[in-house]
């Protein structure tokens, strides 16, 4: 489970920087098949690997391991606090009351 969460993020990250696959296995040096095999999680990346694509994917760590570490909501948490300040007032208020109901049910 812990290749596809990250294999998973690693293709949304790739794709918010609009690489296609063949693009950025030519960039790691590998072939698109194998890249494809990794953000599937059928691979382990290695750790040199790793700090590549953190590198070349300008991201960090955290970004990528946010779904299996236990304090990965601390990150997902500042992602969409960002999120939200980009909104419009308006917006902003409509989200915060439906976490506040939703906190208010817990």
């Amino acid at each position: 489970m812990i290749e596809k969460a990250i294999g998973k993020r690693v293709q949304e990250f790739r794709k918010k920087k609009h690489f296609t696959q063949q693009a950025f296995a030519e960039m790691l040096g590998i072939s698109t098949n194998y890249l494809s095999a990794l953000e599937r999680g059928v691979y382990n990346i290695k750790n040199e690997m790793l700090v590549q694509i953190i590198n070349l994917l300008d991201c960090t760590a955290d970004d990528l391991f946010c779904d299996v570490i236990d304090n990965g909501y601390r990150v997902r948490a500042s992602r969409l606090s960002e999120q939200i300040e980009k909104l419009s007032p308006e917006e902003q208020a409509r989200i915060f009351a439906v976490v506040e109901a939703m906190l208010k049910n817990q």
